[in-house]
């Protein structure tokens, strides 16, 4: 068979929270066995140490913390329909969830693909209690039991559309689950499979069952192969794993906890009862499972038993087992059971076997069985081949084969071999692209602020308490903690500083907002282009030195500059040479930073919709355009400073504080002074014959106006550029140009170029055009970007579109500067990163990484809350089975944790009339879901953030129906369009004459008995 690797675990059982906790207690060879909790049933008034009919021998069992608590928003699913699920629906939802983060797979990047979700599962006695109260019977108590649905729902929310289904074979029905999962993997049914295990003790109805049957413990414990044994002691608990063909593991650089080599399933048939174990059949499913593994018996070190501690199945599984392995008296086989440490845990038995299995390959030690001390002399286990582990096992390096037994009390048997992990060491992922940005960035997503801060302080805890090397842990950060509303970034250059920063981050909730945001809708990025007067001496050198990825593009268009140079601009520039300012330097070295700069951050995933360049930030405006090839544009950019620094001495600049309509009286009469630019309204640059300028100036200054003269080798934009245009024009003409593929905010046109070629003529008229880079700007506005990231070795553009008068602009662009200055390094291109994230951007994550650093590094899976609570109201009693309907905790019940204040939304209308409409649909959207009066408002979406379904939306009718008038004639089709918040409900059903009922439709929800139930209940 081919191999299946376990590529993620989560898991809670008794004692045990998580995963570690459970690794934990297995080593520590503790148990989570204690008294049953009250919130169960009262263990005392079902108890007689006799035996009773109806009563159970113990006040014993396995219990897990809190089953009750339900992250319920998480999964946006209503408080009334959460109420209704089975609690087993809802420690296998956020289990799902947790393994396939542990997978290093992102929740949602599985949504839509083949992933098949496979579930063992046992009691059902949620149904048990709540579908036989028929008065309350409703949609969500429907969907809310069955154990179809207890796989359903993952596939649901998780939108997975490989096979989904619940197997009951009692005690074996998660080993088989994954029997099944791997045999759809290598039939290629599905290419993840995600394989659950659940169990929640409700009812004493299994304790008694065993009492009477003689199988119970009267302490509550198993035994396994204990010379104390005497009976099952309940269990319960959650796991989860997650399972893909080893070969595709391998391939993806997923960490590989350990390998299924094969499994198998067969059934006792008829035997000496029903539910008594048949030896025959359970050696028959183990050689089974060794040779579609392709094993011998005696490579096998050590198996996980089924080992329930009963008499009659310790003693055929010991048979079964010896058939296969009583020659190895000089090795026996290493033999445990983890119901000894948990209780008999019946649907997840196999699932909690199979992880502490895997954990112990991957591990690399066994733990000691819990009872091997009174190991029971009558099974014999040194002639049958085995033993009991009186002390953790190591396992020696290389391969390691293990075996697992999961036996169902109806004869249906399961056995699986596995094998440890493949000795490889992590590959990186595409390592032979460049990356690097000189820091990380670490994010993290969440419904809302809250949960953000839950989540932050646990990576916190988490990072720091082990050494973990920054790169990896930022990058799965990015590849898996993805998915949700509110996005987190911080940049950081060592982990010490991210772990104080995300500390920070979640104790100040100030610093919280302006590291996180929920993203307005798509970004649209404009790439601004610095021109001529920003460079200086070693510019962008410190992000040189620290990012790979921007190296490697300085490094490219250096390249391409060379043969047209005759000299390195990147050593002129990194070597702080003043040459920098000379004309014939500055234009190519600010084009190649030009350039890199915004290479780097397209390899990054952040593509621009809109470009602007400012004179000759225009060159690497085209070539990101594909209006110029970079070969092309180096060779132009190149050839105008040249020739620019040709030009005799004499010409100047001067920055004059007016607009441009009013200096034309002074301009007109010299022929040797033109208009360099427009900057903006009162920002103009005249450009020309220094001693025209000097009168100019002069005359300007005389009547009060601000001038300034620029420091400059020549009079750019002028009328004594024009000995260079032919000269130009002709190398222009064998380069050509295209038009440009990205918009682009021409600052020659003052607009954006409408199907027009940034060809040979658009470039030479370029050296002596007026900038208009206020008119340009102006259009970009109009376009309404969501960020403007200058590119260039300081900010200068982004200050002049600031100061651009836009009436109506409200709050503007966010503006990102990837370089802030001359001591600008990798943490401000991070800092970049992760704004631009905030606001919406997808980066290519893999691209700010080395690669030695695209590896998959373990993250703690997701903080779920544990504020809200669901359970039966009533207890169960000795009287019947009186459990009444069920209802989210009071506020009373819930933790002390913090809601944002965006969460809680009013009607605006302060002082102003009450609004009957608007009541009575924000009371039928809380009656339907079985919100609080504060917790809905008219900005909340229907479906994203109450988790309203077709079902819910024909109740919301319906009740809508009876609370106003008018909209009898409204159907569910009149209704979709408009549903898309609550406020759009409110305005479309005013819109349509709704109005409130007159006095002798008043209160018709309170005459219908269901709607009086319902709201007496949600």
């Amino acid at each position: 068979m081919e191999p299946v690797a376990i590529v993620g675990i989560d898991c809670r059982f008794p004692g045990a929270p998580d995963t570690g906790a459970y690794w934990d207690l297995l080593m520590r060879g503790a148990d989570g066995v204690g008294e049953v909790p009250r919130q169960r049933w009262d263990a005392k008034e079902f108890h007689s140490q006799a035996g009773e009919e109806g009563r159970t021998n113990t006040t014993e069992g396995g219990f897990i913390a809190d089953p009750d608590a339900f992250d319920n928003e998480f999964f946006t699913i209503s408080p009334r329909e959460a109420a209704a699920m089975d609690p087993q629906q809802r420690l296998l939802l956020q289990s799902a969830w947790r393994a396939v983060e542990d997978a290093g797979i992102a929740p949602r990047d599985l949504a839509g693909t083949r992933t098949g979700v496979y579930v063992g599962i046992m009691g059902n006695e949620w149904a048990h209690l709540h579908l036989t109260d028929y008065a309350n019977v409703t949609a969500q108590v429907g969907s809310g039991n069955g154990y179809c649905m207890t796989a359903n729902r993952i596939s649901y929310h998780l939108d997975l559309k490989g096979p989904s289904l619940a197997v009951d074979t009692a005690c074996s029905s998660s080993l088989v689950a994954a029997h099944l999962a791997v045999n759809a993997l290598l039939a290629e049914e599905c290419d993840h499979a995600l394989v659950g295990g659940v169990n929640v003790a409700l009812t004493p109805a299994l304790s008694i069952f065993y009492t009477q049957a003689g199988l119970s413990a009267p302490d509550g414990r198993c035994k396994p192969f204990s010379s104390e044994a005497n009976g099952i002691g309940r269990g319960e608990g959650v796991g989860t794993v997650v399972l893909r063909r080893l070969r595709d593991a391998l391939a993806d650089g997923q960490r590989v906890y350990a390998v299924i080599r094969g499994t198998a399933v067969n059934q006792d048939g008829r035997s000496n009862g029903l539910t008594a174990p048949n030896r025959w059949a359970q050696q028959e499913v183990l050689g089974a499972a060794y040779h579609r593994a392709g094993v011998e018996p005696a490579d096998v070190v050590f198996t996980e038993a089924h080992g329930t501690g009963t008499g009659l199945g310790d003693m055929m599984e010991v048979k079964a087992l010896g058939h296969h392995h009583a020659g190895r008296t000089g090795k026996p086989m290493a033999l445990g059971s983890v119901k000894g440490n948990l209780g008999h845990t019946e649907g997840a038995a196999g699932i909690a076997g199979l992880i502490k299995v895997a954990l112990s390959l991957h591990h690399r030690v066994v733990p000691a069985s819990r009872y091997a001390a009174k190991e029971s002399k009558q099974l014999k286990l040194r002639d049958h081949g085995l033993r009991l582990l009186k002390a953790p096992l190591r396992l020696p390096a290389g391969p390691t084969v293990a075996g697992l037994s999961s036996f169902g009390m109806g004869g249906t048997n399961a056995h699986a071999v596995l094998e440890s992990a493949p000795a490889a060491r992590p590959e990186p992922a595409d390592g032979a692209a460049p990356g690097g940005i000189g820091a990380a960035v670490f994010t993290l997503t969440a419904p809302n602020a809250d949960a953000l801060r839950r989540n932050l302080l646990a990576q916190a805890d988490a990072a720091a308490a082990r050494r973990v090397p920054l790169g990896p842990l930022a990058r799965s950060s990015n590849r898996v903690k993805t998915g949700h509303r509110h996005r987190f970034a911080t940049a950081a250059t060592d982990t010490r500083e991210l772990v104080a920063a995300l500390r920070e981050s979640a104790d100040d909730p100030g610093l919280l907002a302006r590291l996180s945001a929920p993203p307005a809708g798509r970004p649209r990025i404009a790439f601004l282009f610095t021109g001529q007067g920003a460079q200086h001496p070693r510019m962008t050198a410190a992000l040189y030195a620290q990012s790979p990825l921007y190296r490697h593009f300085l490094d490219e268009a250096d390249a391409a500059l060379l043969p047209h140079t005759g000299r390195s601009v990147r050593d002129l520039i990194l070597t702080g040479d003043d040459a920098v300012h000379s004309t014939r330097w500055t234009q190519p070295a600010l084009f190649a930073v030009g350039y890199a700069l915004g290479r780097t951050l397209t390899e990054l995933g952040v593509h621009p919709g809109m470009l602007l360049g400012h004179s000759v930030g225009e060159f690497a405006a085209a070539v990101l355009a594909r209006a110029l090839p970079l070969d092309g544009a180096a060779r132009l950019v190149a050839a105008r400073g040249a020739l620019m620094q040709e030009l005799p001495a004499g010409g100047g600049m001067l920055s004059v504080r007016a607009a441009r309509a009013d200096l034309a009286a002074w301009i007109e009469p010299e022929p040797l002074v033109g208009v360099a630019a427009v900057n903006g309204p009162t920002a103009t640059v005249l450009s020309g014959d220094l001693a025209a300028l000097e009168r100019i100036g002069a005359a300007i200054a005389a009547e009060g106006i601000t001038t300034r003269r620029l420091q400059v080798s020549h009079a750019f934009h002028s009328p004594l550029m024009r000995p260079v245009l032919a000269r130009f024009a002709e190398i222009a003409d064998e380069i050509g140009g295209t038009v440009p593929e990205i918009p682009v905010y021409s600052t020659v046109r003052g607009r954006v170029l409408d199907g027009e070629a940034m060809d040979a003529p658009y470039w030479v008229e370029h050296i002596g055009a007026t900038v208009l880079f206020a008119d340009a700007a102006e259009a970009l506005l109009a376009a309404d970007p969501t960020h403007l990231v200058e590119l260039g070795p300081q900010p200068v553009l982004s200050g002049m579109v600031r100061r651009l008068d836009r009436p109506a602009a409200g709050a503007g662009p966010a503006h990102v500067l990837p370089v802030h200055g001359p001591e600008s390094a990798g943490r401000d291109l991070a800092e970049a990163l992760a704004a631009l994230y905030r606001g919406g951007v997808e980066p290519d994550w893999d691209a700010a990484y080395a690669p030695g650093e695209r590896i998959a590094h373990p993250l703690p899976p997701y903080a779920f809350s544990t504020r809200t609570r669901y359970w039966a109201r009533h207890s169960v009693r000795t009287t019947g089975t009186a459990a009444g309907p069920t209802a989210p905790a009071s506020e009373a019940h819930r933790e002390p944790e913090t809601t944002a204040a965006s969460a809680v939304l009013t009607l605006d209308r302060p002082g102003g009339p009450a609004d009957p409409v608007a009541d009575a649909v924000l009371d039928a959207v809380r009656q339907v879901g079985g919100y609080a009066g504060a917790e809905i408002g008219p900005h909340d979406r229907l479906y994203e953030d109450l988790g309203f379904d077709s079902v819910m939306i024909m109740e919301l009718k319906n009740r809508l129906e009876a609370r106003l008038a008018g909209v009898a004639g409204l159907t569910v089709q009149d209704l979709l369009p408009r549903l898309s918040s609550v406020g759009d409900l409110i305005a479309f059903l005013r819109e349509s004459g709704a109005t409130p009922p007159g006095p002798a439709n008043h209160g018709d929800s309170q005459k219908n008995p269901a709607f009086r139930e319902e709201e007496r209940t949600a």
